[in-house]
């Protein structure tokens, strides 16, 4: 009968002792958060606690909320930053989050509840062993979603296999706003785009740019307040439009790496 014995490995009444090992830790970098918001003061006091404690910062980008947000927000997360965007869009806040930004990367997430912030480890460890952006999926293996209509799952998919077609990608998801990249990136993933476009823009520069890009499976769940600011059909085509005009528009960018 073989033994577990402390410090060592118990043969009988024999122990025979086990090398000492050496412990190591990897520092986690800085993490920030960019959350655009309008109008999600009820969702935030669902949301925000559950945001990592290890997290650098959280940066609420709000765009003229007529709510609560700001108050909800400074009282559920004592390392919230708000950064005011006078601006309507999510594509405004976005650019306006991640210029503020002052973490080593940036994590990128909606505010109404959809997203799991458990998953945000998922999106640092694939950053931390080598990847430049990580983008979520709701359609591998262990994704999913709850949220989305028969309509939209089309929609997404037909864009998704455009983008393939065009840029040969792999991508299995496009339309979804749950993103990862290293701070040093965002000069190369520069938008231009207002509105909710702007997730596609980001992931079409992300190809041009050559960067090292991993998917991470997540599961998007039902908003919990509120209705959501998408509109299909107008955001669809907007976002169809955008798909085609980056390709038209030159060669690729060339990457930015450290030094």
């Amino acid at each position: 009968m073989t033994a577990l014995a402390i410090e060592g490995i118990g043969l009988g009444e024999d122990v025979y002792p086990l090398p000492a090992l050496k412990r190591s830790s990897i520092p986690l970098p800085r993490v920030s958060v960019v959350i655009p918001t309008l109008n999600e003061a009820e969702n935030l006091k669902l949301l925000l606690p559950r945001i990592p404690d290890w997290i650098y910062e959280i940066l609420i980008v709000d765009g003229r909320s007529t709510d609560s947000t700001i108050e909800v927000a400074q009282q559920a997360r004592d390392d919230v930053r708000i950064v005011l965007e006078h601006r309507r869009g999510k594509g405004v806040a976005l650019r306006s989050g991640f210029e503020a930004a002052r973490g080593d990367l940036i994590v990128m997430m909606d505010a109404d509840g959809s997203m799991d912030p458990d998953e945000i480890i998922l999106f640092v460890a694939a950053l931390m062993s080598g990847a430049d952006f990580v983008k979520g999926s709701r359609f591998i293996q262990g994704a999913g979603t709850s949220d989305m209509t028969l309509f939209r799952r089309v929609g997404n998919l037909g864009l998704t296999y455009a983008v393939r077609l065009l840029y040969g990608s792999t991508f299995s998801d496009l339309c979804y706003g749950y993103m990862a990249f290293w701070k040093r990136h965002v000069p190369i993933l520069r938008s231009e785009c207002d509105g909710f476009e702007i997730e596609t823009l980001i992931n079409i520069r992300a190809l041009k740019s050559r960067l090292k890009i991993v998917e991470v499976a997540s599961f998007e769940s039902e908003r919990i307040f509120g209705d959501s600011n998408l509109r299909a059909i107008p955001d669809g085509w907007r976002v169809l439009k955008t798909i085609v005009r980056e390709r038209l528009a030159g060669p690729s960018l060339a990457p930015i790496r450290e030094a």
